[in-house]
């Protein structure tokens, strides 16, 4: 009797009791349905379910990171472009993300793709290139609100590449290539500008004080004396002054 007691504890543990424990993950929970109904969600630790009659899904609660493939978009001034964008999302309610969608990761792209299509064909090349964080925030607005009933949360959508056609890039090289220039000879104008005020404020300087004008004169004359067989002649100033009142 005791032998058949045994047996059947044996069975009861091996084939009953041992195989409905599961260990749900910190970063997971569980989502339990009775006979195909659903009972309850679990959280994390040794969980027990009833084998055959209850079963139970993980669900990864971690932020997920989704890249969304790249895709040809034509934008409001009809340039065609290659963008792709990367999304960051969560699953904050497991029990809808099971119920209510088969696949929501496929689901998430899906909807960010439609969504960049929408924005950025609202926009022009310009926008598209200089307000690529406004217009994440538009996609990330139009997917959450989308994902909302399937227990997702949308953390952000950001537009990693703006990929333009090649007569656009040439294009858009040789635009700054000439601004550049055009840089470079308002900076050089502007220095010859300040110069020449430099160099009007030393002649007025010069001109109220002789000696200096002499010594600049004799440095100037030592500058350009670079060979011996130069001959300089120097006048007094006093002479050169006495010519010039006569």
């Amino acid at each position: 009797m005791s032998t058949f007691f045994l047996i059947l504890f044996c069975f009861i543990f091996f084939f009953v009791i041992l195989p409905g424990f599961c260990i749900i993950m910190q970063f997971e929970k569980g989502v339990v349905f009775t006979l195909g109904r659903y009972t309850k969600t679990i959280g994390p630790g040794l969980r027990w379910t009833i084998p055959l009659i209850q079963t139970v899904q993980k669900i990864d609660m971690r932020i997920e990171t989704v890249d969304i493939p790249k895709q040809e978009v034509i934008t409001k001034d009809n340039i065609p472009v290659n963008i792709n964008a990367v999304v960051y999302f969560h699953v904050k309610a497991p029990e809808d993300a099971v119920i209510e969608i088969s696949d929501y990761v496929f689901a998430v792209i899906q909807l960010t793709q439609s969504a960049v299509k929408d924005i950025v064909g609202n926009n022009d090349l310009d926008t598209i290139l200089s307000e690529r964080k406004r217009l994440g925030e538009e996609i990330k607005s139009i997917v959450d609100e989308a994902t909302d009933k399937w227990g997702i949360d949308i953390d952000s959508i950001n537009i990693q590449e703006i990929e333009l056609p090649e007569d656009m890039k040439r294009a858009m090289a040789k635009q700054a290539e000439a601004e550049r220039n055009r840089r470079a000879m308002v900076i050089a104008a502007t220095g010859e500008v300040e110069s020449s005020k430099r160099m009007l404020e030393a002649a007025k300087t010069l001109e109220k004080s002789p000696v200096t004008l002499q010594l600049k004169t004799l440095q100037t004359i030592k500058d350009i004396s670079t060979s011996s067989s130069q001959k300089v002649v120097l006048f007094p100033i006093e002479l050169v002054d006495l010519l010039k009142k006569k």
